[in-house]
């Protein structure tokens, strides 16, 4: 499951919307929005975000989140470390290997470094 994904479906569920009304509103399908609850698809477009804002009545603060959310909800990053350190390629290898058996504490942990100060606000 994506953060996008995630978030999607608690706003859905919050609300009382299936996801077969809620494809149906939007013009996909409900395979799609499944896919996307749960990361199986890339990050939608701008505009199927927008779509999704307003049919669950987002705006200001909560838009932009879920916007922010879709775009950090690409499922198969890939990281050029051409032109880089020795270590930074290195550093993503290992994490390439290892994120499946990271727990959510040290994610956390890993994310706080490096963003202090969207995650402690």
């Amino acid at each position: 499951m994506t953060p996008f994904g995630k978030r999607m479906r608690e706003l859905r569920e919050a609300r009382g919307i299936t996801l077969k009304d809620m494809a149906a509103d939007l013009g996909v399908t409900a395979a799609y929005l499944s896919a996307l609850e749960h990361g199986h698809r890339g990050r939608p477009g701008p505009g199927l975000v927008m779509q999704i804002c307003g049919m669950l009545g987002l705006i200001w603060d909560e838009a932009e989140d879920l916007k922010r959310l879709a775009a950090l909800s690409l499922p198969k990053v890939t990281i050029d470390t051409g032109g880089l350190s020795p270590l930074a390629t290195e550093f993503v290898n290992r994490l390439a290997a290892r994120i499946r058996h990271l727990d959510d504490a040290t994610l956390v942990e890993m994310l706080e470094r490096l963003e202090p100060k969207r995650r402690s606000g």
